[in-house]
């Protein structure tokens, strides 16, 4: 008997986890991951970056803008799997330059409330933006 599901699907219902449909708001990802995915009660979103979903056009040159730009779109990712930015426990922010560390944090304190979900900050190559940042949160 031949297996005619697409690779992409061949064994997803083998996996404790799925992927989240997030709508025709949040695009699909450009390349081979899942913008969000969930297992458990717990959602877990890829990098977000400063990049409009629809153009791909950067929406900030600088830090705190890309900052803003980088936690709209995860707010988007969010909304569309049906949580908050309030639902984050955990978030990983990338930074282009660590000395930037100071202008995200500030940032970072003006869009979110306390108490803060826990967060690690690293340097990476980001290949043209300063920031991206990725998050697991309570699944809405």
């Amino acid at each position: 008997m031949t297996d005619h599901r697409s690779k992409e699907t061949a064994g997803a219902t083998d996996r404790r986890w799925t992927p989240v449909e997030l709508g025709d708001d949040v695009p699909r990802a450009a390349g081979a991951y899942s913008r969000a995915a969930r297992a458990g009660g717990l959602l877990f979103v890829s990098g977000q970056v400063p990049r409009e979903f629809e153009t791909g056009e950067l929406m900030a040159d600088d830090l705190e803008g890309q900052t803003r730009a980088v936690l709209h779109n995860l707010r988007r990712v969010l909304a569309a799997a049906g949580s908050r930015l309030e639902d984050v426990v955990s978030m990983t922010v990338y930074l282009q330059n660590v000395g930037d560390w100071d202008a995200f944090n500030a940032v970072y304190r003006e869009e979110l409330s306390p108490p803060y979900p826990s967060r690690t900050v690293v340097g990476a190559e980001l290949r043209g933006i300063l920031v991206e940042v990725s998050a697991v949160a309570v699944a809405g």
